[in-house]
Parts: structure tokens; C-alpha cells; sequence
């Protein structure tokens, strides 16, 4: 194994295990936005943050994985099934418009949105009604608060990483 990729698959386990750890500190600090279900959403920042400066299925595994990881750790069936159906409607969405001219903060700011329509769409599977996407309003506008914060950290870390990358003397 050349030294590039040993690089490579050391960094992506440091971002599954950051991913973990923000998933693991949020579940201990109770963030009482007076809401119920609405989280900042910590490790969503390293899956941001993975989608533009790793490859893209690197960025995917990064997001599956620390679902399940939390899932199975902290949750039950149905936070899992919450969880991964959010995480992936909100990968794909912004794997697709970081495509665009649309910037870091906009781009995690619809993930933030797609993760909560992906849980109002298991909510209605699970409870068999679709009555429960009057909660929807209210999730869409935690999801745009809480991507725009993360948004917000990812580009800076990321012009950091960028930068850092450019010059490694630095």
C-alpha cells in the first residue's frame, strides 16, 4: 500500500470517528430548541465538509456509516430508519447542488431541510398517515437554521482545509 492511500484511508476513519463523536456529544448536551426531533445536527458538518473535500462516495460511506454507527449505539429501529432515510435524501440532494453555483451554506442549508422531509416521510410511513406533515413547516425552518450554522462552520473549515492543502509549509 503506497503512502497516498494509507493518507487517505487514515483520514477517512478520523472523519467517521469525528462524525461518531459530534453524533455521541450531541446526544449527551440536550439542545432544547423547545421543539421536539430538532437537533443541530453536529456530524452533518463532517459530512458536509467530506462532500468537498473527499471523493463523493467517500462522503456517502462517511454519512451511512455514523448513522449506523449512532443509530445502532444510541437509538432504536425507528430513529435508525429516521435517521437513514434523512441522511440520505440530504446527501443526495446536496451532492447534486454542490454541483451548482450554489455556495457551501446553501447547500448544507437544503441539506438541513431534505433530512427533515426524509423523517416526515418514515413518520408518515410508520404512523400510516400523511396528517403528520403538519409538523412539516416547523422542521423546514429548524433544517434552514440549523444548515445555514453548519453551512456556515463547514466553509470556514473547508477554505481552511483548502488552504492548508495549497501550502503544507504553513
Amino acid at each position: 500500500m503506497n503512502n497516498s492511500k494509507a493518507k487517505r484511508i487514515a483520514f477517512f476513519g478520523m472523519m467517521v470517528a469525528l462524525a461518531f463523536t459530534f453524533s455521541y456529544l450531541e446526544s449527551l448536551i440536550p439542545f432544547n430548541f423547545g421543539i421536539p426531533g430538532v437537533k443541530l445536527g453536529l456530524a452533518n458538518l463532517v459530512v458536509v465538509m467530506a462532500l468537498y473535500i473527499m471523493k463523493p462516495s467517500e462522503a456517502f460511506s462517511i454519512a451511512v456509516i455514523r448513522i449506523l454507527l449512532a443509530g445502532l449505539t444510541f437509538g432504536n429501529v425507528y430513529s435508525l430508519a429516521y435517521s437513514l432515510c434523512g441522511g440520505i435524501l440530504s446527501f443526495i440532494v446536496m451532492y447534486f447542488m454542490r454541483k451548482t453555483k450554489l455556495s457551501v451554506i446553501g447547500v448544507s442549508m437544503l441539506g438541513g431541510i431534505c433530512h427533515n422531509i426524509g423523517q416526515i416521510i418514515v413518520a408518515a410511513v410508520v404512523m400510516e398517515t400523511a396528517r403528520i406533515a403538519y409538523y412539516l413547516p416547523v422542521l423546514l425552518v429548524a433544517g434552514l437554521i440549523t444548515g445555514l450554522l453548519l453551512g456556515i462552520v463547514s466553509k470556514l473549515i473547508i477554505d481552511r482545509f483548502n488552504k492548508i492543502s495549497k501550502n503544507p509549509k504553513k
